[in-house]
């Protein structure tokens, strides 16, 4: 594959996701105006994130892993037939077993609740509520996989736009049940389950037409002996770790948070929110694109042209990856005061989604180069090596997890505080939601040098030539962007009480001057846009 196509692919995904994350930043808006951050907006996100997660872990992450190689050796190397065979099979398995899960997940709705927010046990009328929103929620797991599947098709077709604006309906619904619906129901949080669920069908019928066009809809059908089918599902079971470790660290963080002061739920949703912008953007578009054109380099044995994409991967990467961790840093609390301090979103919470946002900041290079390192693995049908690294980090999240918030609480906790018994104190101590962000963003870098050891060994990718000169460049940009940062911030130190037209172009302002910044250093320093392509 010729690397315009793969930057047109990288584009084209980019541009559509943007649209989402934009969106999903007025859907949080909507939210917290119309809600704030306390019990019930807690209970909804963790009756959201359940299903996310397993979208993420099952539909995004292991079957779209596992889906998009089989899928583009049959598509290279047998008859259309056979491929819209293999779909008609795919679809009719995965929505077989997906109709199963649902209706666990809505039988056992309790017991789930139960295990990924022990803390609200002790909160009956939060606990209830939650369990009634994931029976809303929970169903979105069905219609986004197969979504999922559709995307996979229309990934391997390069087809790139359609399926990263899928979101956009999510978030739309979403943005509606919070200012629209929500005023009308006794149970005003009830709204965002609604869109959930309504969105999860609409994601679906909007892809369909697009299949119809490639004639790859056929009538589902049950093949679970089929035997491309059964080699899916053989890669899927091992990629459940390795492709989702960073989403399973979240899900992880969800138990913990439950633990914490009401509201730490809603602090670190909205503080991954800012992560996604550079990781959905850039960091999936560059891993969503890669992925067909390594399994083709793989099925041709075109080493060199598999050393070259993977090195353009993680070069863009870098080059998004890091001025946007240091402008998260720099820029969180401009950020969130202007974006979310409004309605019954308080300087509190403004605070305490800071602690997060920062934390979660220093994990976006790994975040992102995780993205794009996957599928140098998958692409060549190697699932076991993710799951190494993967499982590793996934316990060692679980041990920061433990450490940081006990760290942070020795620092913290006021004496009185102190002598009470520990799952009782650490409830009472605000901020320490920040020692999970921590713990994510350091399991994510172990998780990078993990695989990035393997990929070296296993002699699969060559660097090439270059690299010294591309971090230099980069190095020096990200300066040259933090200086103009920080005068900006010392010139407009009030965020806080200012009003909120003029922290918005406050923002825009410095938004805008620390960008042009980093590219103008970068066009100084000699970086072209033949520099994109492969060399």
């Amino acid at each position: 594959m010729k690397q315009p196509s793969l930057l047109r692919g990288v584009l084209s995904f980019s541009a559509m996701t943007s649209v989402s994350r934009v969106l999903g930043l007025v859907r949080d808006m909507a939210i917290n105006i119309q809600f704030g951050a306390d019990t019930a907006t807690d209970a909804f996100w963790v009756a959201f994130r359940i299903p996310n997660f397993l979208r993420r872990l099952f539909a995004e992450g292991s079957f779209t892993t596992a889906f998009v190689p089989v899928f583009t050796e049959v598509k290279e190397t047998r008859t259309h037939a056979d491929l819209k065979e293999l779909t008609a099979r795919v679809a009719g398995t995965l929505g077989g077993v997906l109709l199963i899960v649902t209706a666990l997940g809505l039988i056992f709705a309790p017991q789930v609740a139960t295990g990924f927010a022990p803390g609200a046990l002790d909160h009956p009328h939060k606990f209830d509520l939650t369990i009634d929103l994931l029976r809303l929620t929970f169903p979105f797991i069905f219609f986004v996989s197969l979504t999922a599947l559709a995307s996979g098709v229309l990934n391997s077709y390069h087809r790139f736009a359609l399926p990263a604006l899928t979101p956009v309906i999510l978030n739309l619904c979403m943005i509606a049940g919070a200012l629209w619906l929500a005023p009308h129901l006794a149970i005003p949080i009830m709204a965002l389950g609604w869109a959930i669920l309504a969105a999860g069908a609409l994601q679906l019928l909007f892809l369909l037409p697009s299949l119809w066009r490639l004639d790859l809809l056929p009538l589902p059908r049950w093949g679970w002996n089929h035997p491309d089918v059964r080699r899916i599902m053989r890669l899927m079971v091992p990629t459940l770790f390795g492709s989702s470790v960073a989403q399973v660290n979240l899900l992880l963080d969800t138990i913990f948070a439950s633990l914490l002061v009401t509201g730490s739920q809603s602090w670190l949703s909205q503080s991954t929110r800012f992560l996604e912008l550079p990781l959905g953007i850039f960091g999936v578009a560059l891993g969503t694109v890669i992925l067909p054109a390594l399994s083709r380099h793989h099925v041709v044995t075109d080493r060199d042209g598999f050393s070259r994409s993977l090195d353009w991967g993680l070069r863009m990467t870098l080059l998004i990856a890091m001025p946007a961790m240091l402008g998260l840093l720099l820029l969180a609390r401009p950020l969130i005061s202007t974006l979310f301090q409004h309605g019954r979103f308080t300087a509190f919470d403004t605070d305490m989604d800071v602690l997060a946002v920062s934390a979660l900041a220093c994990g976006v290079p790994a975040y992102a180069l995780v993205k794009v390192l996957l599928p140098a693995f998958y692409s060549r049908q190697d699932t076991r090596t993710p799951v190494r690294a993967g499982v590793t980090a996934l316990l060692a999240n679980i041990v920061f997890n433990v450490l940081f918030i006990g760290l942070l609480f020795a620092l913290w906790a006021p004496a009185p505080v102190r002598q009470l018994p520990w799952l009782e104190a650490i409830a009472k101590v605000p901020g320490l939601h920040m020692g999970l962000c921590i713990a994510s963003s350091l399991s994510s870098y172990l998780n990078f040098m993990l695989l990035w050891h393997w990929l070296k060994r296993s002699g699969a990718y060559r660097r090439q030539a270059g690299w010294g000169r591309h971090l230099l460049r980069v190095g020096l940009a990200c300066a040259a962007m933090v200086v103009v940062l920080l005068l900006g911030r010392c010139l407009w130190p009030d965020w806080m009480t200012s009003p909120v037209w003029t922290r918005v172009w406050h923002l825009v302002v410095l938004v805008a001057a620390g960008g042009l910044t980093y590219l103008c250093v970068l066009s100084v320093l000699g970086f072209r846009p033949r520099d994109l392509r492969v060399e």
